[in-house]
Order: structure tokens, then C-alpha cells, then sequence
């Protein structure tokens, strides 16, 4: 669901009782459309994620450790000159707008108070981070500069007056306080259905909300507005009443709605919504931390899928030239096999040249090589004579003859970069960090698969993140590559030669290595090491997964061999499940 008006009172509510003490410490940008406030109070330090990210706006406290460009942005350092040692006073929602509004005092050089207010507007790809100084009204400056070019109706830029977006003649559901005013409202326009309606015609009502209204009163919500009863309108609106007098008493609680079979959160509400329930509710502490492990994933998932973006792009459009290669090398391969055909078709002219005549365009000749002595047409070019004829087929034989290694080697060539490169767009999926992206970039240099650019600055001086570490079951480690520097780290420094190495048979997919540190070793660490080099390959969330294990002592790279290449033997094979639900399972060490 979106962050709506109902979570941002909640959040407003939660941010009061914990931020009335705190002065703001470091303000940081990690995101072109993100800030983190560190905060200091009561003997405890907070970081607050302000994010207008187009998909995932929001604001909450967080945990989330990110890295910083070397150099602040100029809206970061514009916070930085006005809001850093400054005290919030205030935290407000206007009109139940998805938008928060925090009030900070800070002193001048003259040790006056001055009060700015950093404004967080959560509505989707219109979302902006504003500071406005409070004396005057006027704009600061907007982590999204809005100008005329971009809308008509409200700009956003420094010196402007700030303005609120507009409600689009929303109603404060706050404001309703009676059965006429929201029947009034309600039946303003009747082009909706019923749940439609409730979210068209109120502020800060998301369609799941309004769902739930619609279901506690026992409601299609998807029945037009216009037939609805007069008894059914008095049950929509006991039910719209009865929620919001709840958020006025504060008497909300955070769940988080898991669909089990997929082990994904689908959804989040500040109430319990009881239409979900084919999904598993949990309860979380507080409002903040329910919005940090919905959007954690997702968030970082879609960054990363951005910031890979062109990565990505040139490594599949050098497949899909390798696949063309491979299609067009089949076909010579095809062509080349006809080999023999060509040998015996010279050495058939060769005993018959005195039945041929040059400028013949055929010859019929009788096939010895045939047990039964059958009548062969041999096509002629009839411009040559039958010895140079029986000479031309001679020459084919030995170029297709020759085409057969050269294609066969060629083959094997764009076979191995097809592994490699497909490989490459695996551990591109499996980033986390501008590091593992980096790290990935390196490699593709190094390989010759990308110039290294001498104007562009690249994403370095990140703290490298290195490989994923897990925990069996029973207490054993196990070692994840994300990408092929860290696989051959894995496999070719860290292991231990009795230490099990695992990999998904015949497909890309990461180095997994089971530490033993000399200790018989379970079966349940097996399979749970197996399951994760599924998860982490080219089968990801695919099901009967055939994964190889071995000892380390029998894994070996070969000479030349490209970053994470390496060849094994004396393997056993198990099947498992590549899914998300068994990883799940699986104790992840941070």
C-alpha cells in the first residue's frame, strides 16, 4: 500500500513522543532523493530517513547504514548550513496530507532564533524535501526543483512562496463529524463505486482502507455508489467513524501482512485489516520500524536495479551477440558436416571423367561406395571441365574439412563467454552495495569486456562488502560469492582443502562453501548450504534444483581461466529447492 494519511498521523504521533529533545547532530545525502538526520537526545542517538523516492516515499527512524558520495550535494550542504545543531520544536500533518512538517530552531551568528521548517511531501513521484523559512514562507531550496516548464500549477523553487500541493477537492476525513456531512460528501459525484468513492472523495484514505471500511460494513466495494441503500450508507458510515475515532485516540498498532507462500510482505496498515486474512499478520515495536523492513528490500533492490542499469545493458547486448554467433556457427557447422559428401562426389568425377563433357551441367555416375551400386547426379559447373570439376569438390572437401575444428573451436570460445557473461548478469542481480557493482566493473576491465573510461569517474572509494556469510542449522558457516572476485576469494583463499564446496550443475551461479573447520559435517548442513547455492544461480526460485558438492581438494581453476571459472570432479549431486521460502529458513550472519 502507499504511505497514507492514516500512517503519517501514526507517524507524526510516534515522532512527537521521541523527538521533543533532539538536536540535529549530521545530515546526510546518500540518494539524489534521499536525506538521513542523525539526531541526539534523552542519552540516545536517532537517524531519521527522509526518502522521496517516486516508488517508495517515506519517512521513518531507521537502522540502515548507507554510503555517502565523497563530495554533499548542494541541498545537503544547504541543510547542513541551516539546519545542523538546530532543535526540532514541532512535528505537524496538515490537513491529514501525506505530509509531515518538522519545525526546527536553530541560532544565527548574532545568537538570534531563527525557525525553518523542513517539509517531506510523500506523494509519489511528485515527493520533495522543502525548507522554508518560517518568517517569510519563502522556499529555501527543494531536494527536486519544480519549475514552470515541469507544472503549470505550483512550482517549487528558492525564493517562491511555499504553497501546499493541491487537494483536489479532497475533504478532511477528520472534519466529518456527523452522518449528513459524510453523506454529503460521499455522494458528491456518483461516477465511483463505493470504495472509490471513500478514497476519491476523502483525504488520506488509500483503496486499502477504503476496502476495509467497505468490508467491516458489509459492503461490496466495488458496487456503485449509486446503488447503495440508505442502511447500507449508515453501516459505511458507523464503520468510516468508528476507524477514525480510533486514530484520534491513538489507539493504533503497526502489521506487517506476509503471504507465507512466497515469504514476501505484501502489504502494511496502521489498523488490522481483516480482509487480509488469507495472509499472516505480524505485529511490529513501532510505526517506523514496520515501514524500514516493508520497504528495506524493495527499496535497495530498485536502487541497485537503477544504478546497474547500464552495466546490465552492455553485458546483454554483448549475449545477445554471442547468441547470434552461436546460431550462425551451428549452421556452418551444419554446412561443414557436409565434408564427406563433398570427398566422394571428386573422387566419383575422378573414375568416371571419360563419361563427362565439359559444359555438362550434371553427371550420372555409378556410386561404387554403394553396397547397392546406385546411380549418383553429381551437379556441374559447366564452365570448367570434369577434372577441374572433380577439383572443385576436392576444394570444398578440405575447406569444410577445415571449418569443422575451426567452427568446433569457435564454439567452445562462445560457449565459455556465454557462461562467463551470464554469470556476470547474476552477479549484477545479486548486488547489494555500489562496492559489489564496482568490484563487478573492475573485472569486465580487466577481462576486456570494458574500456576503462579515463573522464568518467568511476564508483570507487566504497568500503568493500565482500561475501554473504550464513549459518546452518546445526552451527556450521557457510560462504556465499555475490560476485566472481569473491567466488574465487572464497574458493581459492578462504577454503580449507576438506572444507565442501558447492555449485549448480551446469549454470552460472555463485561459489558456496561450507566451512567444516575439520568437523564431521550434517546432513542438514548440506542441504541447507545446497539450497543456497540454488538460490544464488541462474535457477533462483526454481524447484528440484541440481546442485554438485565436493570437497574443496577436488576443485581446481584452470590456467588462463576467466575470474570464478573453475572445474571440479569426484562430486555427488543432490536436488533441492532454489526458493525464497528455504533461504528464508536459513540464518543469515550480518
Amino acid at each position: 500500500m502507499a504511505l497514507d494519511g492514516l500512517v503519517t498521523s501514526a507517524l507524526v504521533h510516534e515522532f512527537q513522543s521521541l523527538l521533543s529533545f533532539n538536536r540535529i547532530e549530521k545530515i546526510y545525502q546518500p540518494e539524489a532523493d534521499e536525506i538521513i538526520i542523525l539526531l541526539r537526545g534523552q542519552g540516545k542517538n536517532l537517524k531519521l530517513l527522509l526518502s522521496v523516492n517516486s516508488n517508495y516515499p517515506r519517512v521513518h527512524f531507521t537502522n540502515i547504514s548507507k554510503e555517502n558520495p565523497a563530495t554533499p550535494p548542494s541541498f545537503c550542504m544547504l541543510l547542513r548550513k541551516y539546519l545542523q545543531g538546530g532543535k526540532i520544536v514541532a512535528i505537524t500533518q496538515p490537513n491529514f496530507e501525506r505530509i509531515i512538517k518538522f519545525k526546527i530552531e536553530t541560532l544565527d551568528e548574532l545568537n538570534m532564533v531563527k525557525s525553518r521548517e523542513l517539509i517531506i511531501e510523500m506523494m509519489g513521484r511528485h515527493s520533495n524535501i522543502i525548507l522554508i523559512d518560517c518568517e517569510t514562507n519563502k522556499i529555501l531550496d527543494s531536494i527536486k526543483r519544480i519549475s514552470f516548464d515541469v507544472s503549470r500549477y505550483r512550482q517549487v523553487l528558492p525564493s517562491l512562496q511555499y504553497t501546499m500541493p493541491p487537494s483536489k477537492n479532497k475533504y478532511n476525513p477528520l472534519e466529518v463529524y456527523d452522518f449528513e456531512a459524510f453523506h454529503v460528501v460521499l455522494l458528491q459525484d456518483l461516477q465511483y463505486s463505493v470504495e472509490k468513492s471513500l478514497y476519491h472523495a476523502f483525504i488520506g484514505i488509500s483503496p486499502l482502507v477504503a476496502r476495509e471500511i467497505c468490508f467491516i460494513a458489509k459492503i461490496e466495494g466495488d458496487m456503485p455508489l449509486s446503488q447503495l441503500s440508505t442502511d447500507a450508507l449508515h453501516r459505511l458510515y458507523k464503520s468510516f467513524s468508528a476507524l477514525f475515532q480510533r486514530l484520534q485516540s491513538h489507539d493504533y498498532r503497526p502489521y506487517l501482512f506476509l503471504d507465507t507462500n512466497h515469504q514476501k510482505y505484501v502489504d502494511f496498515s496502521i489498523i488490522e485489516i481483516t480482509h487480509l486474512s488469507l495472509y499472516q499478520k505480524q505485529e511490529l515495536s513501532s510505526i517506523s520500524e514496520m515501514l524500514e523492513v516493508f520497504y528495506r528490500n524493495r527499496d535497495a533492490q530498485q536502487r541497485m536495479k537503477q544504478k546497474s542499469y547500464d552495466l546490465r545493458k552492455s553485458i546483454t547486448t554483448k549475449l545477445d551477440r554471442l547468441y547470434n554467433k552461436v546460431q550462425n556457427l551451428h549452421q556452418d557447422l551444419k554446412n561443414a558436416k557436409k565434408a564427406d559428401t563433398y570427398k566422394l562426389k571428386g573422387d566419383l568425377l575422378t573414375a568416371h571423367l571419360y563419361q563427362i563433357q565439359k559444359g555438362d551441367e550434371n553427371a550420372e555416375v555409378l556410386n561404387y561406395y554403394d553396397e547397392n551400386q546406385s546411380i549418383l547426379k553429381i551437379q556441374l559447373d559447366k564452365r570448367l571441365s570434369p577434372s577441374q570439376n572433380a577439383q572443385s569438390y576436392y576444394k570444398k572437401y578440405n575447406k569444410a574439412k577445415n571449418a569443422l575444428l575451426e567452427v568446433d573451436k569457435q564454439l567452445k570460445k562462445a560457449k565459455e563467454e556465454i557462461d562467463y557473461l551470464e554469470q556476470i548478469v547474476i552477479n549484477i542481480d545479486q548486488s547489494t552495495y555500489l562496492s559489489d557493482l564496482e568490484e563487478i566493473h573492475s573485472e569486465l576491465i580487466e577481462t576486456g569486456y570494458l574500456k576503462k573510461r579515463v573522464t568518467k569517474k568511476s564508483i570507487m572509494n566504497f568500503k568493500k562488502t565482500g561475501y554473504l556469510k550464513y549459518m546452518s542449522s546445526d552451527g556450521f558457516e557457510i560462504l556465499v560469492g555475490k560476485n566472481n572476485k569473491q567466488n574465487d576469494e572464497i574458493t581459492l583463499k578462504i577454503a580449507d582443502k576438506d572444507d565442501l564446496w558447492f555449485h549448480i550443475k551446469d549454470m552460472p551461479g555463485s561459489h558456496v562453501l561450507l566451512k567444516t573447520t575439520g568437523q564431521p559435517y550434517s546432513e542438514t548442513a548440506v542441504l541447507e548450504a545446497a539450497i543456497l547455492a540454488a538460490y544464488y544461480s541462474k535457477a533462483k526460485n526454481a524447484t528440484k534444483v541440481a546442485v554438485d558438492y565436493t570437497t574443496k581438494k577436488n576443485v581446481r581453476k584452470p590456467k588462463g581461466a576467466k575470474p570464478g571459472m573453475v572445474i571440479y570432479d569426484s562430486y555427488t549431486t543432490i536436488l533441492v529447492d532454489g526458493d525464497e521460502k528455504s533461504v528464508s529458513r536459513i540464518k543469515q550472519i550480518l
